[in-house]
């Protein structure tokens, strides 16, 4: 099976199921769930980082790349967890960061006790340019006492690696080569498209930097070269990179087949379309134009370029997708299976994120004490800073945190959800007593049935996998279309991102299709077609 017949499920380890009842969720807590995974019909599950970490930047800072960090369990058990997973016909994919180490890893050590060697794997400077860290400040830091500054465009305590060092880039196919023996099928790159900095680092206030290190054209020497020294080796293996600030062009080039570089790629436009003027901690009603436009603008470009895009909506360092563009309220169903809808029938891999599958939502914390991620408290303490109200203040916290996504997956409505038999590491949502596991596997009208169902599409369904992708009426106010054909096959897909109901004109040719699934039961299939708040609907001709 190809990776675009495949679907993806990313677990954030620390949340996904408690084996030994510390509160933290661990690998025998995932091997538990296998069952649960299968039944769901992923093929893939990707993790989080599971490394030794001092937990600076959630397990992105990494100081072992070839350990497991005592907190998620041993080598043997990560082992364990490949082979039955294998026997559930699901892969592991690992989260691999590769632009920067944490500054307690070895090499850095070295490097500090004036290892020439080690110096050289870090970008070294007399003089600081004038970039800005993308976790705000400055993004170089003293280098010990020496005189020098070290390069982070993350955390102070993520320094980056060199990668014009072909020591370095040497020892990191060593790492990916490392996890490839242990029968790891699937690499998600972090950040991937900002390791190509130049030899000579020049000042650029104008965007704080990124264009002296985004998608840079030596990045794309560096991609070829990974894959034809690690993964490349085994057509079986799928790749995905995270690409900051990217634009088509450039992933077109990464992921088109014939240039062995990557699989896919994920970008995170769509994802900001409830930003104002570019601030994350600001709560405007999204815009529905920006989010149609956007998919249109990659869908069309990226099928036009052969390239591959991986699908989402949520993920850990993401609000829930229910939250930001559905009225819970009275539509969280129907809700959850338009967005399901629109990203499974979609041109690219679908992700899934651990209870997306089961309509989980925002935990609506009551107090800041509540949040424990360092961006959401610095961010809290940053708008106080800037006289905002503390009730101001916790509203946008309250919308826009991280934790959002990290809160406990929701087994049961017991105490503990399921997820630990003792203090959960970060407070579980009150609404876990309904929405979850055990509740939405007894109806075959549940969200999760019909997740199961989109994924049984894709398999069987070479358009939904292989189509090409056409925008479908991008004008209309409410509805995001599209039009996937293949080899005579046609698919048409429609979703209504509003609780009013809506009409648009079908083409003729599908006036006699069958819907090939829908949210509602029932549906009137004519030229003119009425959809209901929320509904989304495929309709196939072949």
């Amino acid at each position: 099976m190809s990776f675009n017949e495949k679907v993806v499920y990313q677990i954030y380890p620390k949340s996904y199921r408690d084996s030994n009842g510390d509160g933290i969720g661990d690998l025998k807590g995932i091997k538990e769930k296998l069952p649960y995974l299968h039944e769901l019909g992923v093929d893939m599950i990707w993790l989080n980082p599971i490394y030794p970490s001092p937990q600076k930047d959630n397990g992105y800072d990494i100081s072992d790349y070839v350990a497991i960090d005592p907190l998620f369990g041993t080598m043997e058990e990560f082992e364990e967890l490949v082979t039955q997973a294998k026997s559930y016909n699901i892969e592991i994919m690992l989260d691999m960061v590769l632009n920067h180490v944490s500054i307690e890893h070895e090499w850095f050590q070295k490097a500090l006790a004036g290892d020439r060697f080690y110096q050289d794997f870090f970008i070294l400077r007399d003089e600081p340019t004038d970039w800005v860290s993308k976790f705000g400040g400055n993004a170089w830091a003293p280098f010990g006492d020496t005189g020098k500054y070290y390069l982070h465009l993350y955390d102070q305590t993520q320094a980056d690696l060199n990668w014009r060092n072909e020591a370095v880039q040497a020892e990191l196919f060593k790492v990916v080569r490392f996890w490839m023996s242990k029968g790891v099928k699937g690499f998600r790159f972090d950040v991937i498209n900002v390791i190509g900095k130049d030899e000579e680092l020049k000042n650029n206030a104008e965007n704080q930097g990124k264009a002296e290190y985004t998608d840079k054209p030596i990045t794309h020497t560096y991609l070829q070269r990974l894959n034809r020294e690690t993964f490349g080796q085994d057509p079986e293996i799928i790749t995905v990179g995270e690409m900051s600030s990217t634009t088509i062009e450039n992933c077109i080039l990464y992921t088109e087949p014939s240039r062995n570089e990557l699989s896919m790629v994920f970008n995170f436009h769509h994802l900001k379309v409830d930003y104002e003027n570019g601030n994350k901690w600001s709560t405007p009603p999204f815009d529905f134009e920006a989010l149609k436009s956007l998919f249109h603008t990659w869908g069309e470009a990226m099928s036009k370029g052969n390239g591959w895009n991986a699908l989402f909506l949520n993920n850990h360092d993401q609000p829930r997708a229910l939250n930001r563009f559905v009225a819970i309220d009275k539509y969280r169903t129907e809700g959850a299976k338009m967005l399901a809808t629109m990203i499974h029938l979609n041109r690219g891999t679908p992700y899934i994120y651990m209870g997306e599958e089961i309509g989980m939502i925002d935990p609506d914390f009551q107090h800041i004490d509540d949040y424990v991620d360092v961006e959401s408290l610095n961010a809290y303490q940053e708008m106080l800073n800037q006289s905002f109200s503390e009730e101001e203040a916790f509203r946008r916290i309250k919308a826009k945190s991280r934790d959002n996504a990290r809160t406990p997956m929701q087994w049961t409505s017991d105490e503990t959800a399921g997820f630990t038999t003792g203090t959960p590491w970060l407070g579980l949502a009150a609404n876990h007593e309904v929405i979850n596991v055990e509740q939405e596997r007894t109806s075959e009208q549940s969200i999760f049935a019909y997740y199961k169902k989109l994924i049984q599409l894709r398999k069987q369904y070479p358009v939904i996998a292989s189509g090409d992708y056409q925008a479908y009426e991008p004008d209309h106010p409410q509805v995001y279309g599209y039009l996937r054909q293949l080899d005579g096959q046609k698919l048409l897909v429609l979703t209504n991102f509003y609780e009013n109901e809506t009409t648009i004109t079908i083409p003729e040719e599908f006036a006699s299709a069958q819907p090939l699934i829908s949210n509602y039961a029932n549906t009137l299939i004519q030229e003119e077609l009425t959809l209901r708040p929320y509904q989304a609907i495929a309709l196939l001709i072949q």
